[in-house]
């Protein structure tokens, strides 16, 4: 596992001890990617699910500004801290130990928003899906945010949630790729 692309290109990412996360592979993460755009100019991304950080990583090595890292699970939060002093992007994250809901309604009192949204919880917990439209609901997410699923191809996303419209979708065998645009509350017309 390492980066793919950017300012940290080729640094080694360690992986969190034991078999509670599955990290995306590095060609998973290069498709990612390739389909939300390879660089960004700024902004913040939110990973919710961060395991060993990996995604918010390669984000931050290809322009976003800042990514606030959340996982419950104390390896991990290790885990990301030590990939992110790996490649020197310390100083552009913020890493808590919470749980994803109470990670979205800590961010909408700080006032934050985000462009980025990455959801790769364990695919058991088929409900945190639903992360993406509370956190558009609670305002913590642009109208231009993206978000990105990772889930298992049992799994099976809607096209269309309360607030995202899948535009893209790609399968590595039994990993599916789903990347939902902001598209407002349904009924609702975005200009």
């Amino acid at each position: 596992m390492r980066v793919v692309a950017g300012a940290a290109k080729g640094l080694p990412l360690k992986a969190v001890p034991g078999t509670t996360t599955r990290p995306t592979t590095d060609k998973v993460k290069e498709s990612i990617f390739n389909m939300i755009g390879p660089f960004f100019d700024g902004g913040k991304a939110l990973d919710l699910f961060a395991g060993s950080g990996g995604l918010g990583i390669e984000a931050l090595s290809r322009g976003i500004d800042t990514v606030i890292f959340t996982d419950k699970d104390r390896k991990a939060i290790e885990t990301i801290r030590l990939n992110l002093e790996k490649t020197k992007l310390t100083e552009h994250a913020e890493v808590y130990k919470v749980d994803a809901e109470r990670a979205i309604r800590t961010m909408k009192k700080k006032g934050i928003r985000a462009r980025l949204l990455f959801l790769d919880p364990p695919y058991h917990m088929k409900q945190a899906y639903d992360l993406m439209d509370k956190a558009a609901e609670s305002g913590i997410m642009t109208e231009d945010s993206i978000v990105v699923c990772e889930h298992d191809a049992e799994v099976k996303l809607n096209d269309r949630s309360r607030f995202y419209s899948r535009y893209k979708k790609e399968s590595y065998g039994n990993t599916i790729i789903s990347i939902y645009r902001y598209q407002g509350e349904e009924g609702e017309t975005i200009e």
